[in-house]
């Protein structure tokens, strides 16, 4: 096996932040000693996450076995998607913000998986996957993730199990989404659909796009963190992983 020296493309804040949320664990569960510290964790887990190497290339670069990498980075990952916001509050820090809506998109993390798996195959996508709920700021910044369900479940339905729709009345908040999510209420304002649409609709699907397009890079922003543009883990595991995964992405852009 060759070994070579790469760059990661994230801030020592970052880096800074997970190795306390590791040594604060360690401490806790009083695990003092490990085969490598705190910060070589942390640095780890990033390496994971924001490359999406295997356990085998990133064991053997840091010189432990597999299994223990395997071991580290879950654990981590579970520390972590337990500090991402709820709902609840999501739509809080919105609020405090002054924003005067949030974009709701759904996103599909690709999985490996056959044709025979038919709950993960997702029609919209002509992918497997599974389906997650993001909700955004007006200029990208994500501010919560849903869990996971298969890929075949619709966006509007997703939305519906995870009470975003009542969450967004009871805080009285808007947001904007595109037509997957006709139907969900008054608090959930989508374009125009169907063609001959008077002059009227038009200009108002474009300026709702408009304003709509910015919050749906937060799918993007999510996704330069190369583990979920295929996961090849259980994919079960993906809802925790985006979580994570957005609490890093919070401190990053912080």
């Amino acid at each position: 096996m060759l070994f070579y020296r790469a760059a990661l493309l994230l801030s020592h804040r970052t880096l800074t932040y997970l190795t306390g949320v590791i040594r604060r664990h360690r401490a806790a569960i009083g695990s003092p000693w490990r085969r490598l510290s705190p910060g070589k964790q942390a640095l780890l887990v990033l390496v994971y996450l924001r490359k999406g190497e295997t356990f085998a290339e990133i064991a053997a670069g840091f010189g432990i076995g597999t299994a223990t990498a395997w071991r580290y980075i879950h654990e981590t990952i579970a520390l972590l998607a337990k500090r991402s916001p709820t709902l609840a509050q999501a739509l809080r820090t919105a609020k405090c913000a002054g924003h005067a809506f949030v974009v709701l998109d759904g996103t599909l993390i690709a999985i490996d998986r056959v044709a025979a798996d038919r709950p993960y195959y997702s029609g919209k996508h002509k992918h497997h996957g599974r389906n997650i709920q993001v909700l955004a700021a007006p200029d990208g910044t994500p501010l919560w993730t849903s869990g996971s369900l298969p890929g075949s479940v619709h966006d509007l339905k997703a939305a519906r199990i995870w009470g975003i729709i009542g969450r967004l009345e009871a805080a009285e908040l808007i947001a904007l989404a595109d037509k997957a999510y006709v139907g969900a209420g008054h608090h959930v304002l989508v374009p125009y659909k169907g063609k001959g649409k008077p002059q009227s609709q038009k200009t108002a699907n474009s300026a709702h796009a408009k304003l709509r397009s910015p919050g749906e890079r937060a799918n993007a922003v999510l996704k330069t963190w190369r583990i979920l543009r295929k996961l090849r883990c259980c994919p079960l595991r993906a809802g925790q992983l985006v979580k994570a995964i957005l609490v890093l992405q919070l401190r990053e852009a912080g």
